[in-house]
């Protein structure tokens, strides 16, 4: 498969990339501007790299609901994931190790 081939086949499912870009960067935007109004602790400075990172994905991932195929499960199920590396890790120690029942909350 030819990269325009895959490019065609991306925005029949995630639409104009123009159009999700443009979702995509205004909620991280958005993030990247919190502050906590309660006590000054908080916000995205106050964030690891992992859940940054997390985040981010999570936000591409919602401009593409947004602006192609809001069906498209594997979109959701993504979001998911992301937010699961997170929680992973502050429960083990690792992004990929499973929670046991002991460490869960």
């Amino acid at each position: 498969m030819s990269a325009q081939d895959t490019l065609k086949a991306r925005q029949s499912r995630y639409g104009e990339f123009t159009d999700n870009s443009r979702i995509a960067q205004s909620l991280k935007d958005t993030m990247r501007l919190s502050t906590s109004e309660n006590d000054g602790d908080g916000g995205w400075h106050t964030l690891s790299p992992d859940q940054k990172e997390a985040l981010d994905m999570i936000q591409t991932k919602i401009s593409r609901i947004l602006t192609g195929v809001s069906d498209y499960s594997d979109n959701w199920h993504d979001i998911q994931g992301f937010a699961k590396l997170v929680e992973n890790r502050l429960l083990t120690g690792s992004s990929y190790k499973e929670p046991t029942k002991k460490a869960a909350r």
